[in-house]
Parts: structure tokens; sequence; C-alpha cells
């Protein structure tokens, strides 16, 4: 199963990086992949330490993609780390072992420590519609226009039925980066 969460971790100064990444869950505790290169992965093999953030504001996860990642932090308490302010939860996992990849090394982890901050109340459609829809934006090289452009026209069903001021400013972000996308390589 891959969850999508917000990840922090630090580089070798202590500046925190906050990035959106689907993690997959094992019995074991966590597989990381990220893609090459990556500022995540480039600051889990220095420090052997990561943060994963579970988070219902999903402009944290558009804002990420959209150069918005000024979210306050709080210090994390069993690893040098910190975890995002508004984390319904929290895991503060460590680097077990790796495989190299050229293209997206493979990164086992296990949870050293985990906090509840806040109940989760459940994600409405708009929410999952910002997901769907920064993951795109996360692909937007790789991905052919078409299937970009119909499943913005799919997503955009369940953001106009339910979303409240935080979906809708999430979504305005990713759609000026897919739009200036657009427009950089002449896609009608």
């Amino acid at each position: 199963m891959i969850q999508e969460t917000i990840v922090t971790t630090q580089n070798a100064n202590g500046q925190v990086h906050i990035a959106p990444m689907g993690v997959h869950v094992m019995a074991d505790g966590y597989l990381i992949m990220p893609f090459r290169p990556s500022t995540t992965l480039e600051n889990i093999l220095i420090n052997k330490t990561l943060v994963i953030n579970y988070c219902d504001d999903v402009r944290i996860f558009a804002g990420c993609l959209t150069d918005r990642r000024d979210w306050p932090v709080k210090k994390t308490e069993k690893i040098s780390g910190y975890f995002l302010k508004n984390a319904l939860a929290h895991q503060e996992l460590e680097l077990i072992r790796t495989e190299q990849d050229q293209s997206r090394p493979k990164l086992y982890c296990k949870t050293i420590h985990t906090v509840n901050h806040a109940p989760f109340s459940g994600f409405n459609r708009a929410q999952y519609s910002v997901l769907e829809l920064a993951i795109l934006v996360s692909r937007l090289k790789m991905l052919p226009w078409e299937k970009i452009s119909n499943e913005i026209e799919y997503l955009k069903i369940g953001l106009e039925k339910t979303a409240g001021d935080k979906e809708l400013k999430a979504w305005q972000w990713l759609m000026e980066k897919i739009e200036t996308f657009r427009q950089e390589n002449n896609h009608p």
C-alpha cells in the first residue's frame, strides 16, 4: 500500500526540506523511493532520518509543488528532525538500508516514534482531487498532455461539488503551474 504523505528532512546544515511523497507501507516499516535528483533523497542519505507527516491540509501538498514550502514546523522528540506543526500525526523514521538504483533508489526505514496530534475526520472529494492533481503536476514531464488534460476535467467534478477555501486555493496554485507548463511546451 502507498500512502500520500509529506516528508520532512534536513540537509547537512540543518535546513528543513518539506516534500510530498508516496511512501510504501510494509510489515516492518516503510519503503521510500524518491526519483533522482531529489533533495529529500540526499537529505535522508546524509542524516539517515526522516519524518512522515500525515496531513489533511492539501495546500501543503500543492504548496510544495508550486514553491510554497514555508510551513511551520516543530522539533521532533526522538530523532534530530522536524515535523509539520499542523500535521494530524507524524512518525519519526530511521534509514535501515539502501538499495541503489540510477533513477529511483530504495530506502528501507523503520519507525522510531509515532505521535498523534489531532483526529483525522476523513477526506472530501475535493481533497482527493487536489491530491491527484498534485501527483499529475509532479509528473508533468513524464505524462502525455492529453492524459493530463483528461484527468483535470475528471478531477474538477469532485472539486466543484465539495471544495472549501483551502482546496480551492490549492487547486489554483496547481493549475497555475500546469498553465505555465502548457504555455512553455506549446500544448493546446
